[in-house]
């Protein structure tokens, strides 16, 4: 974190105001901040997201592993809802929320043109996974699954899986630790809110149109169902490499409704069609290889 970030007297007020003694449980409710620029300013208070979740879990007693017949219900199937950028809050015309560094920066910039200009390839276009963090923001349906000892967290965009283990596990060792596609993810109950730590990714991009990010990334979640059709997930994400200070986003999960059942999660296999096979041409772009309407 730069030496510049300086927190508002006010803004630390606001902070020191939810800040218990460790020694207790913290409320559910306030495990973090409620305001927007306190969470923002929580996140600086961390050098990664590794610290932030440390932090939380030191807040919150260690948390409470959950009961067979204490869990939350957070059944049926849910969209993510607002702007098609990884910050749901972005304006269309900004270039981004999160604060880059340099070169990262530039990059953006200069995909951004080139997209103006209708050139522009995104990785999942070969139907290749979205990966972790861009998992938060993609628009499919999704289904939330809850068990005592691990929260599964699934999308139907090509059938990707987060597997969340809240049994009191760590992180594999950095001897066995290699990037992947969604990270490695470990958690914690504190009541009915999920506090989630992911390390261990693999680059990519948090969605088209949006900044880079490295193997460096680590990132924090914290999930609560706000109301019976809303689930609300705080997110703090740091990668020493391209953001000068933490990226704070706020992701919205609406319920789909869906009474008689109608709705369901079918498997995705994007390749079936040989027509939907897409290829990054030689200019940056995207198209599809050999199209044809014929049955050959």
């Amino acid at each position: 974190m730069r030496a510049s970030i300086v927190v508002t007297a006010a803004l630390a007020a606001t902070l020191a105001a939810w800040v218990p003694k460790l020694a207790a449980q913290a409320p559910t409710a306030e495990l973090v901040p409620a305001e927007r620029d306190a969470k923002v300013a929580l996140g600086k208070q961390h050098a990664t997201a590794a610290e932030l979740y440390a932090a939380l879990k030191k807040r919150a007693n260690g948390g409470v592993p959950l009961s067979p017949t204490g869990m939350p219900d957070w059944t049926g199937l849910w969209q993510r809802i607002g702007a098609p950028f990884f910050d749901p809050a972005q304006k269309r015309e900004q270039l981004t929320t999160a604060k880059l560094k340099p070169e990262p920066l530039a990059e953006l910039k200069h995909r951004r043109e080139l997209s103006a200009k209708g050139v522009e390839y995104d990785p999942i276009s070969d139907c290749g996974p979205p990966g972790f963090p861009r998992w938060l923001a993609i628009p499919f349906l999704r289904e939330f699954i809850v068990t005592p000892n691990q929260t599964y967290l699934f999308s139907e965009t090509v059938n990707n899986l987060r597997r969340v283990y809240t049994d009191g596990r760590e992180h594999p060792p950095a001897v066995d630790a290699y990037p992947l596609h969604y990270g490695d993810s470990i958690g914690f109950w504190s009541g009915q809110t999920l506090v989630i730590h992911t390390a261990q990714v693999q680059a990519g991009i948090y969605h088209r149109n949006d900044p880079q990010y490295s193997e460096q990334l680590d990132a924090v979640e914290v999930w609560r169902k706000a109301d019976p059709t809303t689930v609300l997930v705080d997110v703090w994400v740091c990668d020493p490499k391209n953001l000068e200070e933490p990226w704070y986003v706020q992701q919205t999960y609406k319920q789909v409704p869906n009474a008689d059942g109608a709705v369901r999660i079918a498997y995705w296999y994007c390749g079936e069609n040989p027509n939907n096979t897409i290829v990054k041409t030689g200019e940056g772009s995207s198209q599809f290889s050999d199209f044809t309407f014929d049955k050959k």
